[in-house]
């Protein structure tokens, strides 16, 4: 009895006088996953661990999910309702040099990976595609390089995809349309190369610019895209015309494709279809665009920021640029643009800002802002329309 009585009370101890002891019983992390984490941070450069940073707390004498978490893994990951396994590993930029490990796939519950602001490298694990339950996936702004695994595209679950400000090469994966909850992809600031493929249909924002992508912007490509709203293709090698269809995508605000190879635009009927009257900003500058300045973008309703700077545009400025009522900033600058320009853009108390400069245009008031710089040499002007100031025939 007494054996029995001693053992009583030295469960209500336990139970009331050592909360740690007692969750840390009872709310084991699974095996897996700590092995899991012994990996990641095995692959990590011991000498990048600073010791005021989360890796360094990542001491593993101790259960990874215990509560509180006052001396070890106090941050970088949080663990499920249960307490037993990781859901999200948030590094914080330390400057954490490794690569990441195939082993990451062992922690099956992760709902967030982000490694973001550091200094990993190497390729990207094929296995990732285990982590079915991924839904934001950050490796931005470290060193990791080779192509896109294909098995990225199996995780049916990723809501957000940010691999930008890396060294990454080849090809986008062909199955990229198959992240069916995929609303964010930023791929921007890396080597890629080849074609724009089949996107995913539900996106919101998608950022690929400052890689070597080519080729012509294909409409099957942006098929069912209704909820696109940000395009960011600007700094790449992408040909062709940007044609009508684009512009009708119905939930368009903001477009880049800036610096770029594209020779012509077209802009279907009188007036765009009413269903792309969100379009906020738009950039087709430093390309090779020819004929006019597309007068139909002035139908925008609610266009603020337009540039078709740096082109080989001809003939007057559109008199409709003059009537817009949303535009704010306006870039026509380095084209052979001639004639007056509209007095809407260069009449007195005019907020729109930006530039008409370097162009064939005539009378343009150097009071006004727009008007800087200096147009072209009249001779140089002349080359351009072979001796007449006559507009060519505009391609749409």
């Amino acid at each position: 009895m007494q054996i029995l009585y001693l053992a009583i009370i030295s469960l209500s101890l336990l139970l009331f006088h050592n909360t740690n002891t007692f969750i840390l019983v009872q709310a084991l992390t699974s095996p897996s996953d700590i092995a899991a984490l012994r990996a990641f941070k095995a692959s990590i450069k011991p000498s990048s661990i600073a010791p005021w940073s989360c890796l360094a707390s990542w001491n593993f004498t101790t259960d990874p999910c215990s509560i509180p978490r006052r001396t070890s893994f106090i941050c970088g990951l949080t663990c499920t309702a249960d307490s037993k396994t990781i859901n999200q590993i948030t590094l914080d930029p330390a400057g954490y040099s490794g690569t990441l490990t195939p082993l990451i796939s062992q922690l099956t519950q992760l709902t967030t990976l982000d490694l973001s602001d550091n200094n990993f490298f190497g390729s990207i694990p094929s296995s990732i595609s285990s982590l079915s339950n991924l839904q934001t996936l950050t490796l931005r702004s470290n060193f990791f390089s080779a192509s896109i695994p294909p098995s990225i595209t199996t995780l049916k679950s990723l809501q957000s995809l940010d691999l930008s400000h890396n060294s990454l090469s080849g090809y986008l994966p062909n199955s990229m349309n198959s992240l069916a909850k995929l609303r964010r992809l930023d791929l921007s600031f890396n080597n890629l190369t080849g074609s724009i493929p089949k996107l995913p249909p539900n996106l919101l924002e998608l950022a690929i610019k400052a890689n070597s992508l080519s080729g012509p912007l294909q409409k099957q490509n942006f098929q069912g895209m209704n909820q696109l709203e940000v395009v960011e293709l600007s700094d790449n090698a992408l040909t062709g015309t940007v044609e009508s269809w684009f512009f009708s995508l119905p939930s368009l605000q903001q477009v880049n494709l800036a610096n770029n190879t594209f020779t012509a635009t077209q802009i279907s009927g009188p007036r765009p279809a009413p269903s792309s009257g969100n379009l906020v900003a738009l950039d087709l500058g430093f390309n090779r665009i020819q004929g006019y300045a597309p007068a139909n973008l002035a139908s925008f309703p609610v266009l603020s920021f337009l540039s078709l700077r740096y082109n080989v545009l001809r003939g007057a400025i559109p008199v409709e640029y003059g009537q817009m009522k949303s535009i704010r900033r306006l870039f026509l600058d380095g084209n052979f643009l001639l004639g007056k320009p509209p007095v809407g853009l260069v009449a007195g108390g005019t907020e729109v800002t930006g530039s008409l400069g370097d162009n064939c245009l005539k009378e343009c008031p150097r009071s006004s802002q727009l008007c800087s710089p200096a147009q072209k040499p009249i001779s140089v002007c002349k080359r351009a329309y072979s001796g007449r100031p006559t507009p060519i025939p505009v391609v749409g």
